[in-house]
């Protein structure tokens, strides 16, 4: 029978829940399926591939004490307060089931009477409206789905620190980032992100079949790999780094994401010496490998690559034409 295991986070750091999260993905022994629940105080979060200057006002929330943290999945900008909370199911390659893994969202929220729905790139949506965004990363041994579940996030906060780009606004047809989004306890005022808790337990036992071990996540916080990971994820260099000089030069919306890239051409040699692409694609490692494959390459000539692949094939073809 599988291992199911729970581990609620104490703390409110984004930097050391995300440790933990990535921790738990690279070690998480073999037939086994966890439910890591977490919150952050004021944080942005960020795609891998993103920009950061694109996507937050980071002087502002820096200043007024906010976080700003990137995480290893794909997908776009969020903000984190004390009134929503954050999922991650890490999960055997062979048991992970994102369709699974979502019901139990669902399963939970039907205990409030609320009928959600599964929409666009992996959304969770009450009424037509986004409360839930997912994004998800392969492992060695075991694959990553999480995301966050809105219950009284400070919309002002949200608009006040995150970047919307206006054309992504128009072509789905809402005029800011907060009326595309909603508030559970909009529609269930007792609804908090407390009281959630219990009923994902249910859920996630109920839709797995079987009990769950419930982790102290204070084991985790002196774990020195744990905290080497936390310093990485907290450096200047890792935030930052390569984007202070980001500089756009073909920009794009595709049904997979947007894509701001930025090329560093040799002209006397005609080649492409360094790509950078700034994206909300939920597939990072594509954008790693589009990166790698533009790097080198002649700008008259576009490389080989996977025409299969529909990210790969946008990007090359929005440089070459």
């Amino acid at each position: 029978m599988n291992t199911l295991q729970i581990i609620i986070s104490n703390q409110y750091n984004p930097f050391l829940n995300r440790a933990v999260e990535q921790y738990l993905t690279e070690h998480q022994e073999e037939n086994t399926v966890t439910m890591y629940l977490w919150k952050n105080q004021q944080t942005v979060v960020i795609g891998y591939n993103q920009n950061p200057y694109s996507e937050c006002n980071v002087d502002l929330l820096l200043n007024e004490g906010g976080h700003l943290m990137r995480r290893g999945t794909g997908g776009g900008a969020v903000y984190h307060d004390l009134g929503n909370i954050n999922f991650s199911f890490i999960a055997d390659k062979r048991l992970y089931d994102v369709k699974k893994q979502l019901s139990v969202i669902q399963d939970a929220l039907l205990s409030y009477g609320l009928q959600t729905e599964i929409s666009g790139r992996n959304d969770l949506t009450c009424q037509g409206r986004k409360f839930s965004g997912n994004a998800f990363a392969k492992g060695q041994k075991n694959d990553l789905h999480h995301g966050t579940i809105l219950i009284k996030t400070d919309g002002a906060m949200m608009q006040r620190y995150l970047i919307v780009d206006k054309a992504k606004l128009m072509k789905n047809g809402v005029k800011s980032v907060a009326s595309r989004v909603i508030n559970l306890n909009e529609l269930v005022p007792e609804l908090t992100s407390e009281n959630i808790k219990q009923p994902l337990i249910v859920s996630f036992e109920k839709v797995y079949g079987n009990k769950a071990t419930m982790l102290d996540f204070d084991t985790f916080i002196n774990n020195k790999e744990v905290q080497a990971i936390q310093e990485h994820i907290l450096s200047d260099d890792f935030l930052f780094g390569r984007w202070r000089q980001f500089r756009t030069t073909k920009k794009a919306q595709f049904l997979w994401g947007n894509v701001d890239i930025a090329l560093h051409i040799d002209e006397a040699k005609a080649i492409i010496t360094e790509a950078q692409i700034a994206s909300d694609c939920l597939e990072p490692e594509t954008i790693r490998q589009a990166e790698q494959l533009l790097q080198g390459s002649s700008t008259k000539t576009a490389p080989t690559f996977d025409e299969d692949n529909e990210i790969l094939r946008n990007i090359i073809g929005l440089i070459y034409g």
